[in-house]
């Protein structure tokens, strides 16, 4: 790696790497893994938690001060008022892993006051590291990335997440579904979200969309897609999707029109979700722990009504100082 890298995205780095080792030894020996079940076709393997723990191990012996949200163990590590809060996905990708099916990774970022400053995913498979820093472009390996440069829907690849969780609305995703592939080159849906939005920074897919997302599952990405010069929001294209559980995401052009499709499905989904369409909406945006906080506690249906969502944030164009935050 030749350019000299942020302290922080370097202890990330090294965190998401030692976690990488330990699910590639794991990935030889698949059957003799203790496996549970989080929900429905929803799985937990002990190679997810021994990963989690090794990532968090590492951030906070060298920021013993930061916060820690971490798919697996929430909020149990890490100080619960710092500014600065990890925001961990320790195998994305777990029932792929767990079929033998190469594509999940390693995701981490770090949030400063609700922006996220810092983010890594690694492919253990294929020893690909993706990296960014706000204001210092996104990267694989050594190489920079930019989104692609395809104006036209019709001519793009799409990629995207089924749904999979009991309560979602199946019948109103395959509308969704159905009316983006008639509009697009192809759809396809690897199974790792942190990786689709890596490929969209580099230009392999020219957009994305997927609902039910957890803040560790897009985080990370999100920040890829910025600084190689995409967008990410929610249906309706503004930046709050972390809290509404949906992400459209793709260079400029595609994105417009992704959202233009997407936006009459927004409030169906989240209807579907188990949000109350007309719960109230908070006047100002929650300090960045307890929203991520807010987000992560929305993967329980009880806690769903009840979780309020901050004023929504028009996204502005890349190099906008004051429009470009995503959290």
């Amino acid at each position: 790696m030749s350019q000299a890298l942020h302290p922080m995205l370097n202890i990330a780095i090294k965190a998401a790497r030692s976690a990488g080792s330990i699910i590639n030894r794991a990935a030889l020996d698949l059957d003799v893994l203790k496996v549970g079940r989080k929900g429905p076709n929803d799985f937990v393997s002990e190679v997810d938690q021994a990963a989690e723990n090794i990532i968090i191990q590492t951030l906070l012996e060298a920021y013993p001060g930061h916060g820690i949200l971490a798919e697996e163990s929430g909020r149990e590590h890490g100080a619960k008022d710092s500014d600065y809060v990890w925001i961990i996905d320790p195998l994305d990708g777990t029932t792929n892993f767990l079929h033998g099916f190469p594509v999940y990774a390693v995701s981490i970022a770090l949030a400063y006051r609700g922006q996220v400053q810092q983010a890594v995913v690694y492919d253990p498979t294929r020893n690909d590291l993706f990296f960014a820093s706000k204001g210092r472009g996104a990267f694989l390996n050594d190489r920079r990335l930019r989104v692609s440069k395809r104006l036209r829907l019709s001519d793009s690849l799409i990629g995207t997440g089924f749904p999979f969780r009991k309560g979602d609305n199946f019948k109103r995703y395959v509308k969704m579904f159905e009316e983006v592939m008639q509009n697009c080159a192809g759809l396809r849906r690897p199974g790792a979200a942190a990786l689709d939005l890596c490929y969209v920074a580099a230009g392999y897919l020219d957009g994305f969309f997927e609902t039910g997302l957890s803040p560790w599952d897009a985080a990370a990405g999100s920040l890829m897609i910025t600084e190689a010069g995409g967008l990410i929001g929610n249906f309706t294209g503004e930046s709050d999707f972390l809290y509404q559980r949906e992400v459209v995401a793709g260079n400029p052009k595609v994105y417009g029109q992704l959202v233009q499709m997407l936006a009459p499905y927004t409030r169906v989904i989240k209807n579907a979700a188990g949000e109350s369409s007309d719960a109230p909406t908070a006047a100002a945006q929650p300090d960045a722990t307890a929203a991520f906080v807010e987000a992560a506690v929305a993967e329980h249906p009880a806690a769903q009504a009840a979780a309020p969502r901050p004023a929504a944030v028009r996204i502005r164009k890349p190099g906008s100082d004051s429009g470009d935050a995503l959290l």
